[in-house]
Order: structure tokens, then C-alpha cells, then sequence
């Protein structure tokens, strides 16, 4: 290789060396500092796309989890509420086959009276109060019984359990609410004024036992079909926990950086960039060779 002054092939071949060595070395410090294999679209840019896109899924898939835990709160709720609806009208139906029996006296059906009253204003309470997140789920009450059924359940609830938008699930009990309203309302019709039951006679008393027995059973088959709603949504949600898992599984592959890897790369660079400098100095002395030629 000639002398030479102006041109110094050596030095150049060291200086991109070690240009090298401190792009690997910087690329190799930002991933161990951030934990991330992709900080930029430069890094990966195909990537950075599916990075993205399974990101956009894991983080709607986590909001779905919340989604599908408050609608079976929801459910629970209700189905609560009508276990509670169903004792009372036990409770109810046991005081009418009671009073059916004529052995009672005047006072006897009297007290039975004011005991299916009282049982038969809480049960409007509950259907005209029962709430969630302050909404309530039922329908309304005007003058003691319950009139219409307005709440949530009278209508088709959408729940969103996926990330995506076809990943919905359409409930729609409003069919039963209007039954139980309709039931519940006929158990009180023929009552006085002031909420009395008209069970003065075994005749009386008998026409609410068929009554209530209605209303209980068109209690059940709500309570059914909340149950079984119920049930899907624990399905869906073991079901969206796995793709979730998975998912991030995936979106580890792509974005997270490998430890190992990148601190022997840290260690390897750190040591070319030591080496390419000690050889810029070297090849920068061969210089000295020329002015020797000259002396």
C-alpha cells in the first residue's frame, strides 16, 4: 500500500468501524433502557404495524373484561332482586291458602290482611326500586303498583365482550319484565283502595292463590333467563381471557427485546468501539512514516 498524505485508507476503514460499533452500541443501550425491541418505525417497520395492531386488540380486549364483570353485576342484581320477589310471594301464597280456610274468623283474615299488604308493598318497592348505577332495571310504580315495565330490562341491553365490533352480545328479557308486571298487577287487582287484599271470603282467598301462583312462575322464567345470560357471560369471559393472554403473548414476540441478546451486543460493540478507536490512532501515526522519508 502507497504513502500517502492526503488519502489514508486505513484510517477511513477505522473511522467507519467505529461509526458502526456506536450505532449497534446506542441501538443496543435504547432496548435495554426502554425494555422494547421497536422504539421507532425505524427499527422494525413491518413490526411496528402488527405491534400495533395487536396492542389496539389486547387493549380493547381489557376493556371488554371490565365490560362483561359490570354486565353480569347488572344480572346478578336482578336476579337478586326477583330470589327476593319469589320468597315474598311464597311467603304471600302461604297466607292466602290460610286465609282460604274457613276455619279463620273475621279478626284472623284481617291480620293475614295487613301481613299480604305489607309484603305486598315491599314487593312494588323492590321492582319499582331496585337500581344499578343509578338506573333503575325494573319499571315504575304510581299509587302502589308497579305500571309499566320501563327499566333496563324492558328493553334489548348490547353488552360489548370483545375488541372488536362484531364481538357484541344481545340480551333482550323484556318479554318476561312485562309478564311479571302483568302478573303482579293482577295479584293486587280487587283489592280496596287502600291495598287490602280481598280475602274476606275462601273464595277470595283461592282466586289470589292462582294468582300469585302465575306470578311465580313468570318470576322463574326471568329468573331463567338471567341465569343462563349469566352463564354465557362467565363462558365469554374465561373464553376472552385466554385470546387476551395469547394476544400479549404474540405482541411480546414482536416488540419486547431480548435481554440476553441485546447486552451481549451492548459488551461486543462497546468493545469493537475501543479497538476501532485504538486503530484510528494508529493508522493516524502512519503519517510520521512520510516525514521520515523526508529526513
Amino acid at each position: 500500500m502507497a504513502l500517502s498524505i492526503f488519502t489514508s485508507a486505513s484510517s477511513m476503514a477505522s473511522t467507519n468501524a467505529l461509526n458502526k460499533s456506536n450505532s449497534m452500541l446506542s441501538t443496543a443501550m435504547e432496548r435495554l433502557g426502554t425494555g422494547k425491541r421497536i422504539n421507532s418505525a425505524a427499527d422494525d417497520a413491518a413490526g411496528l404495524q402488527i405491534a400495533s395492531r395487536l396492542q389496539g386488540q389486547t387493549n380493547g380486549m381489557a376493556v371488554a373484561q371490565r365490560n362483561i364483570s359490570d354486565a353480569t353485576a347488572m344480572l346478578q342484581t336482578a336476579e337478586g332482586a326477583f330470589d327476593e320477589v319469589s320468597n315474598i310471594m311464597y311467603r304471600m301464597k302461604d297466607l292466602a291458602t290460610q286465609s282460604a280456610n274457613d276455619t279463620n274468623t273475621t279478626k284472623d283474615r284481617e291480620a293475614i290482611n295487613a301481613e299480604l299488604t305489607e309484603l305486598n308493598n315491599e314487593l312494588n318497592n323492590i321492582m319499582g326500586n331496585t337500581s344499578f348505577g343509578g338506573e333503575k332495571l325494573f319499571g315504575s310504580v304510581s299509587g302502589g303498583t308497579i305500571t309499566t315495565a320501563s327499566g333496563k330490562l324492558g328493553k334489548e341491553m348490547n353488552f360489548q365482550i370483545g375488541s372488536s365490533k362484531e364481538e357484541k352480545m344481545s340480551v333482550n328479557l323484556s318479554g318476561g319484565l312485562n309478564k311479571v308486571v302483568a302478573s303482579m298487577t293482577a295479584v293486587t287487582t280487587g283489592s280496596t283502595a287502600s291495598g287490602a287484599f280481598n280475602i274476606s271470603t275462601a273464595s277470595g282467598a283461592q282466586d289470589l292463590i292462582g294468582k300469585l301462583e302465575t306470578a311465580l312462575s313468570d318470576v322463574g322464567s326471568i329468573r331463567s333467563g338471567l341465569g343462563a345470560n349469566i352463564n354465557r357471560l362467565g363462558h365469554t369471559a374465561a373464553n376472552l381471557a385466554n385470546m387476551k393472554d395469547n394476544t400479549e403473548l404474540a405482541l411480546g414476540n414482536v416488540q419486547d427485546a431480548d435481554f440476553a441478546s441485546e447486552a451481549s451486543s451492548m459488551t461486543r460493540n462497546q468493545m469493537l468501539a475501543q479497538t476501532s478507536m485504538s486503530m484510528l490512532k494508529q493508522s493516524n501515526s502512519m503519517s510520521g512514516m512520510v516525514m521520515s522519508l523526508l529526513g
